[in-house]
């Protein structure tokens, strides 16, 4: 009788892990009688959790921390304009949009009219013959983010919604933000703080025309009237929660990268009970602790090793890897090795191409996207076809 050894990933905690290895179960036994389904929770004794009740979070808007004097925090008209740079910086377009959407109808101009984007096209076009230089504590790009803006086709109904003055401010917070947003795609370690950043985007709107605005400082856009102050204050009341919701996941991992030798030994305790021939099906950091399990010793009763959106490939490549290094090859004691990998799955990774003949690559399409692909495999039909005809 097939033993499969069930191991989950990160963040998984019960009442949850029963279900999902329950659905585990029925998806491979459905497929092929007589196996053993032995479900390894690790969740419970080596997971991550907040020891001291998350007295590491910052208190919430109201409150003081523990041991602190300070004036509680309160959110202000900063957080909303946080929230609307950050709208900008994931596009830089979006107010030009909302412009250009409160906007009157088009209707013919008279013969001779002068468009009412030129005069702010022309002064984008010399804007980006200074090339980068009145950008560059924002980074580089201010040339390219002028050129594209004066191109761009919502520019004209932007410009008939707003006055002269509203439109070189906007179109000076866009560039601001394209400039940024494109360091922060390029992963620069540097990125200004937003007292840098607003006075680029003054002098960018005082060059394109608009008057000086004196000591005022902040985002009177359009994102900001629109979105409001609810959402972002909302988000900082949040904080708590949300870091409460999402900590397990990503700490599940640090803690097995710092202290793994324990979850991996009673592992190996468990896979030595159990008779031959044995398969450990894995979900993601679950594959990661199956796999440096294998390297670091042979485990006879292992005939096929399992992993569904696994970083473990990625984790050696970059040299992260616990048990291997890079370009050490695997062991000739790790059993054959089948990982699942979902296109849409961002934390899915390959093998094949670092362990040549070790690993077969197989993709299974959830038709979701990420992050919902990182948790569709047990709900796939495929997936335990997949498997299933893998098992020994």
């Amino acid at each position: 009788m097939t033993a499969v050894v069930f191991i989950h990933g990160t963040g998984v905690r019960e009442p949850g892990f029963s279900k999902l290895a329950g659905r585990v179960a029925a998806g491979l036994t459905a497929l092929r009688d007589g196996l053993r389904i032995v479900p390894y929770y690790w969740g419970g004794t080596h997971g991550a959790t907040l020891a001291a009740g998350g007295a590491s979070l910052p208190p919430q808007p109201g409150a003081t921390a523990r041991g602190l004097a300070e004036t509680p925090y309160a959110p202000d008209a900063t957080d909303d304009t946080t929230a609307a740079w950050a709208a900008l910086y994931a596009d830089p377009y979006a107010e030009l949009a909302l412009a250009a959407a409160g906007a009157q109808p088009v209707v013919e101009r008279p013969p001779g009219s002068v468009p009412p984007e030129q005069k702010l096209q022309a002064q984008l076009a010399a804007l980006a013959a200074q090339g980068d230089a009145p950008a560059a504590e924002s980074g580089p790009g201010l040339a390219r983010a002028a050129t594209d803006l004066a191109a761009h086709p919502l520019l004209g109904p932007a410009a008939a919604a707003l006055d002269p003055d509203e439109l070189a401010a906007l179109a000076a917070r866009s560039l601001t933000a394209r400039v940024i947003a494109d360091a922060l795609d390029a992963d620069t370690p540097l990125v200004p703080v937003g007292d840098t950043r607003d006075a680029v985007a003054d002098r960018l709107a005082e060059t394109l025309g608009a008057p000086p605005r004196g000591t005022e400082r902040g985002l009177r856009s359009l994102l900001l009237r629109a979105a409001g102050s609810a959402a972002s204050r909302a988000v900082v009341r949040r904080r708590r929660a949300l870091t409460e919701a999402a900590h397990p996941a990503a700490a599940d991992i640090l803690r097995y990268l710092s202290r793994g030798e324990a979850v991996r030994a009673d592992l190996r305790a468990l896979v030595a009970g159990l008779e031959p021939p044995v398969a450990l099906v894995c979900h993601s950091l679950g594959g990661i602790i199956a796999l440096d399990t294998l390297i670091s010793a042979p485990l006879p009763q292992v005939r096929l090793l399992v992993t569904a959106g696994s970083q473990g490939p990625f984790l050696y490549e970059s040299g992260s890897l616990p048990s291997l290094d890079h370009p050490a090859p695997l062991p000739a004691h790790v059993p054959d090795w089948l990982n699942l990998y979902d296109p849409h799955d961002l934390l899915s990774y390959l093998g094949a191409d670092l362990f040549p003949g070790r690993v077969t690559d197989v993709a299974v399409d959830s038709r979701q996207p990420f992050p919902a692909a990182h948790s569709a495999y047990w709900t796939n039909p495929e997936v335990y076809r997949r498997i299933v005809d893998r098992l020994p």
